[in-house]
């Protein structure tokens, strides 16, 4: 699972279309994310505030490398 994917469906347990509204962009820019495409640094940050916004711990190195499956979060 891409970094991007495991953050928008196991950190904020929302649709692309959820997500790309909470980090300010197009769900098609969300869709790119999810295959590959890095996020920039502004879009990191949007989405770092989304997280604090709704009270959810986070951790910068899901940007780069989701956690193993079964690893808690």
């Amino acid at each position: 699972m891409s970094a991007i994917r495991y953050i928008r469906r196991e950190i904020f347990k929302v649709t692309q279309a959820e997500f790309a509204a909470l980090a300010g962009v197009t769900q098609a820019s969300v869709s790119r994310w999810e295959a590959g495409v890095a996020p920039s640094l502004d879009e990191m940050q949007a989405i770092r505030r989304a997280a604090a916004d709704r009270s959810i711990d986070w951790n910068d190195a899901w940007f780069f490398e989701a956690p193993a499956t079964g690893e808690a979060a």
